[in-house]
């Protein structure tokens, strides 16, 4: 692969491999005990393959979940007897979800997100300044949110996959400065309105890895209406 093809390293910017698979459980509204191994193992693979679509680059532990994954619904197929008293194959994925959302509630109270609770978000206490005063109701989002809100836009545009991400023909850095522009101009946007419906796919696709880049250089911070679902992104 050419070396001058843009690329983004997901690790640099907001999540890892659990937090992924903790997104699909909220996403599918399953309980944590009785993981659908087959659903979320599908959605988890397709997530890496879409991630790698776009240049986003993959730390190793993404793959090493994924291998996990297959390998318990590998385990789920296999045949049981009545009597047989053996560990359910979802606990050796369960337990350390739970392990991984007890150390992420301690360090930084989840930013105010109840994962496990019977709503997906709540606003919490320490909420960053950005969040302050807006007069909205909004919460704090990560990576796969925003990357279900630009699936969403994707499917408008048009079904062909494949997109030169070369530097020939396409730049980050210029996206970043005009999306810059729109900044100076207000506080905030709302992430529907950096993509003109009349775009193509190249360039929604490097509207959204400046996005990601603004984010990871902490130009950016990213909220969510809690009733509409619009995401809006404020420069700091």
């Amino acid at each position: 692969m050419p070396d001058d093809i843009y690329r983004v390293r997901i690790t640099d910017i907001f999540e890892g491999p659990m937090d992924l698979l903790v997104h699909l459980i909220i996403k599918n509204e399953v309980d944590i005990y009785d993981i659908p191994i087959a659903l979320i193992t599908k959605q988890y693979l397709d997530y890496i393959q879409w991630l790698e679509s776009m240049n986003i680059e993959l730390a190793g532990d993404f793959l090493v979940m994924a291998a996990t994954l297959t390998q318990i619904k590998s385990k789920m197929l296999l045949p049981t007897a009545e009597d047989d008293d053996q560990e359910d194959p979802r606990e050796e994925i369960t337990r350390p979800i739970m392990e991984y959302l007890q150390l992420k509630s301690a360090a930084d109270d989840l930013a105010g997100r109840a994962l496990l609770g019977k709503d997906t978000f709540t606003k919490g206490h320490d909420d960053a300044d950005y969040l302050i005063g807006q007069g909205e109701d909004l919460i704090k989002i990560g990576l796969f949110e925003l990357i279900d809100a630009f699936q969403k836009i994707l499917k408008n545009i048009s079904s062909d996959h494949l997109v030169d991400l070369t530097a020939d023909n396409i730049s980050v850095k210029d996206r970043i400065s005009e999306i810059v522009d729109i900044f100076e101009k207000q506080n905030s946007v709302t992430f529907n309105e950096l993509f003109p419906s009349k775009a193509n796919k190249s360039d929604v696709i490097i509207t959204f890895l400046a996005i990601l880049e603004m984010v990871k250089l902490n130009l950016v911070k990213l909220a969510q209406h809690a009733q509409t679902g619009i995401i809006r992104l404020f420069y700091i």
